[in-house]
């Protein structure tokens, strides 16, 4: 008897390491811990036995009828008589996802959620606030925000350009192009003081 006792013992020592072994290795192929295997597997058959009953209910009363009144059945036999519930599988855990970014406001374009200082653009005498992420500059009266008549400029000729938190003063394919420091230039970030030329004409830049 003490022999069948520690077998029973050893068997069941096995079965637990084995169902560990099954809980590791959906931990490793699923990401998820153990604990929460453990956890999906009981709430699945809770929600197993419930559903059972629910639609055989009936049938349960009629085989504990019948287990009742078969008085040489013992109690595995009774067991046996008994309905198996099918376990449902396990949920997988959903995967975290990494927080995005908010997508931008309709309307605003990505620098605007930039801080940007005061640019001031000096023109024979005038002050001109660059307000825009694009501030064009050019002979055209419709398309440029600092109109220049002159017929040596282009009609779009340069531009001011704000991005990522800076400024630059960009050339638009314009035929004469821009100076600073009496080179020519295609782009340049604009600096405290900066002074450019077009033509004839100075554009100072400062920052309020």
């Amino acid at each position: 008897m003490a022999d069948q006792g520690d077998r029973k013992t050893v068997r069941a020592f096995q079965c637990r390491d084995y169902l560990y072994e099954i809980y590791d290795r959906l931990s490793d192929e699923l990401e998820c811990s153990v604990d929460y295997l453990i956890n999906e597997a009981m709430r699945e058959y809770a929600r197993s036995r419930d559903q059972v009953v629910a639609r055989l209910g009936a049938q349960q009363a009629v085989a504990s009828a019948a287990a009742a009144a078969d008085h040489g059945a013992g109690p595995a036999q009774q067991q046996r008589s008994m309905p198996q519930a099918r376990r449902a599988p396990l949920l997988a855990p959903t995967p975290s996802r990494r927080p995005t970014a908010p997508p931008p406001l309709p309307g605003h374009r990505p620098s605007d959620a930039v801080s940007r200082r005061v640019l001031v653009l000096e023109f024979k005498g005038q002050d001109f606030p660059v307000e825009k992420d694009e501030f064009i500059i050019g002979r055209g009266a419709k398309s440029a925000d600092l109109a220049i008549r002159d017929g040596n400029i282009s009609r779009r000729h340069a531009a001011v350009v704000f991005h990522d938190g800076v400024y630059f003063m960009k050339d638009l394919g314009s035929t004469n192009g821009i100076e600073f420091a009496g080179q020519r230039v295609e782009s340049k970030r604009i600096e405290e003081g900066d002074v450019y030329r077009i033509c004839d004409y100075e554009l100072r830049f400062t920052y309020q």
